[in-house]
């Protein structure tokens, strides 16, 4: 077997690992199993100021259902997946999720930011940000600004489109009375699809619970 070839196909291997981790992770969060959940993170993964480990992200999930929700399902969609080298990748992926939340059934539309990390020949979660478009009733559209309409907390904005600054640059093209196309890019090079598209953007720091 050549190098090129061993190579193209541990890349297909890892891609296929990968979108698995995003559906495992929805499984056992819906499931509540928390130790497969947690398994599915680096075991030193930094869990913010609750500090580091699959302990204290345990602790951390634990804590933010049983305070906010009685079940949830999360469905994942479109799934971009790009290496930086061969243990190492980055993800957009797509989740539309749904809420038992106290008397109201709150839906959302959000992506996840992902950094994987191949450990010991095995794909985890280095890290997991989560973007929201939106969180609100079934029966109440969030229309307008600030989006995020959990039951008995303020609407806040949820860095849906923060990600990426192509966002935010296309609407100021209109006030500026620019709102003509400007002319069309090259392509970005392969494995540099999101890259392009993030143009050097720091991440965005959402808020993740209410």
């Amino acid at each position: 077997m050549s190098d090129t070839f061993a190579a193209r196909l541990d890349r297909l291997e890892s891609i296929e690992a990968i979108r698995q981790l995003a559906g495992k992770y929805s499984l056992s969060l819906d499931m509540r199993d928390l130790d497969a959940h947690v398994n599915l993170f680096a075991p030193d993964i930094q869990v913010g100021r609750k500090g580091t480990g699959r302990a204290a992200l345990k602790a951390w999930v634990d804590e933010t259902l049983r305070e906010q929700f009685t079940g949830t399902s999360h469905h994942v969609g479109q799934h971009i997946i790009e290496f930086t080298d061969p243990d190492h990748a980055v993800g957009v992926v797509y989740s539309k999720n749904e809420h038992e939340t106290g008397p109201e059934w709150v839906i959302m539309q959000m992506l996840y930011w992902d950094d994987y990390e191949r450990i010991d020949g095995r794909w985890y979660f280095r890290r997991r940000l989560p973007l929201y478009w939106y969180a609100t009733d079934l029966n109440k559209p969030p229309v307008g600004d600030r989006k995020m309409r959990w039951p008995g907390a303020q609407p806040y904005h949820g860095s849906f489109h923060d990600l990426f600054p192509s966002w935010k640059d296309y609407w100021e093209r209109d006030k500026a009375g620019t709102g003509n196309p400007s002319p069309v890019a090259e392509p970005a090079p392969l494995e540099k699809f999101i890259e392009t598209m993030r143009r050097g953007h720091p991440l965005p720091k959402p808020r993740v619970r209410t």
